[in-house]
């Protein structure tokens, strides 16, 4: 069967290349999901799914999964498929997806026990491996604040690995409302800096970090500004005990969330 989308002027691919722009997405509320594991995380929030006949035959389950879900598929040729996807090397799918977003109210609903707050991430690729290492690491929740990435980048979607479709992600949201909304719920807040007074063994030690946590990250390069480091319970840095002068954003966030996870599941099995 030949392509069913040929044309790279074809309105559905004017629409799909648009959704590169975040106004054009928030305007819509759809954005993209490019290669075969993403699409296949993306099952309950997929629109339509395009695939070049190559892609199709080698990700047949993949597609016979989202017709079985009454999502629609189409093939496209290679130059329809690369001109909608953002990569250099596209792997023959996309997915268009609907915005998944969830009020912080839902979030907070939930008494959640450890969510992570990203204010003023601005690196697409670090606030979607953020949002990994979130998910792997348990979390109930990830809130962007309103200075931070667009979760719907498509390089914070690849970065996310799948992960933006697992966990509830709360987005525009103003820092002090985000804070002050996760203490009422029962969530001590700390901020993680490398300019913390305290730092993550002493927060072990002390026992504190068993209770319900939501950790703050900042940007990549200057942190949190002093004003948000002073909505948080506690300012807290991750420990170097060798001689690196610091651990970028994804790696401090996974150390982090991995220790309050472990804490907290020792909590709980005393």
């Amino acid at each position: 069967m030949p392509p069913e989308l040929t044309s790279l002027r074809s309105p559905r691919v004017t629409a799909a290349r648009k959704l590169h722009k975040p106004g054009f997405r928030r305007k819509e509320r759809r954005f993209l999901a490019e290669g075969p594991q993403a699409v296949r995380e993306a099952m309950e929030h997929l629109v339509e799914v395009y695939a070049t006949p190559e892609a199709a035959d080698r990700h047949r389950d993949l597609l016979d999964a989202a017709r079985a879900a009454r999502v629609p598929v189409l093939t496209a040729t290679e130059e329809v498929v690369a001109e909608m996807a953002d990569t250099v090397t596209p792997q023959g799918v996309v997915g268009l997806c609907r915005f998944l977003d969830v009020p912080l109210a839902e979030v907070l609903d939930v008494r959640p026990r450890l969510v992570a707050v990203l204010a003023h991430v601005r690196d697409p690729g670090n606030a979607g491996t953020v949002l990994r290492c979130a998910d792997a690491a348990g979390a109930d929740a990830v809130v962007f604040t309103d200075a931070s990435v667009d979760v719907y980048n498509p390089k914070a979607v690849r970065a996310s690995a799948g992960s933006v479709f697992h966990l509830p992600v709360a987005v525009g949201v103003p820092v002090e409302e985000a804070v002050r909304g996760l203490r009422e719920a029962g969530t001590r807040v700390l901020a993680a800096d490398g300019a913390g007074a305290r730092d993550l063994d002493d927060e072990l030690d002390d026992g504190t970090m068993s209770r319900p946590t939501a950790w703050v990250f900042g940007n990549e390069a200057w942190g949190l500004p002093e004003e948000t480091r002073a909505l948080t319970d506690a300012v807290v840095r991750v420990p170097l005990h060798g001689r690196a002068e610091s651990l970028n954003l994804a790696t401090a966030a996974a150390v982090c969330l991995y220790a309050t996870a472990r804490a907290q599941r020792s909590g709980r099995a005393r």
